[in-house]
């Protein structure tokens, strides 16, 4: 059986190509990559090859076509159902989907104050963290105690074993330790978990590799 494809942008900076990759590996789905770089002219059209959508990620499995990153994990969790990429019970799955959907369309003040860019040395930015950004913060940080009260004594992640939130929330837990953003025990026990997966490890350590810089994503 052919594997699917995905593709994606500069795993330095593509946190939207980051969740499906993460969420894929984790549950052991084994899949080709094609990275199409930031940055370059040829970018634009080589992605409308892709996609009409233009942007990445996108994945292509049996002459099909899904973009988006929420799109592919909800493909994935229904073409491939015995590897519980979403939790197992109906409550804990109907909140896993709430909170992955706010993520997804949410949280625009760190999201634009902070560019996921994995090289970046553990500083604060230079201006400081607006009122967004902190407001976020604690939303953040509120949702998922309440994720972990509600599901997570199974594990370490928001609802026990790691599975689609995660994976959806993995670019902003970034955000929070490249720039310094400070956070509660409970929030950094969790982020240690999420980076201290292996195919986390895997992701950073390869973009640690690449040479190239997207000087708008490149924060101070």
């Amino acid at each position: 059986m052919a594997k699917p494809v995905l593709y994606i942008g500069n795993k330095n900076y593509s946190s939207w190509s980051l969740r499906p990759w993460l969420a894929l590996t984790m549950a052991g789905i084994p899949f080709d990559e094609v990275m199409i770089r930031f940055g370059e002219p040829r970018f634009g059209r080589e992605m409308k090859k892709v996609s009409a959508a233009g942007m990445v990620p996108v994945l292509k499995h049996k002459g099909q076509t899904i973009w988006d990153s929420l799109a592919i994990i909800e493909y994935a969790a229904e073409t491939w159902p015995k590897k519980n990429i979403w939790p197992k019970t109906v409550a804990a799955r109907a909140m896993a989907r709430s909170a992955a959907a706010e993520i997804h369309s949410g949280f625009r003040g760190i999201r634009n104050a902070s560019p996921m860019n994995l090289r970046r040395p553990k500083v604060p930015l230079k201006a400081g963290f607006s009122a967004a950004v902190m407001s976020d913060v604690k939303r953040l940080e509120t949702l998922w105690a309440q994720c972990r009260k509600a599901h997570g004594k199974g594990g370490p992640f928001l609802f026990g074993p790691f599975s689609a939130a995660d994976a959806m929330y993995a670019p902003v837990v970034m955000r929070l330790d490249s720039y310094a953003i400070p956070v509660g025990k409970e929030t950094k026990k969790y982020m240690d978990a999420v980076m201290g997966t292996a195919a986390f490890k895997t992701w950073h350590a390869a973009s640690k590799k690449e040479p190239w810089i997207v000087p708008v994503d490149e924060a101070e």
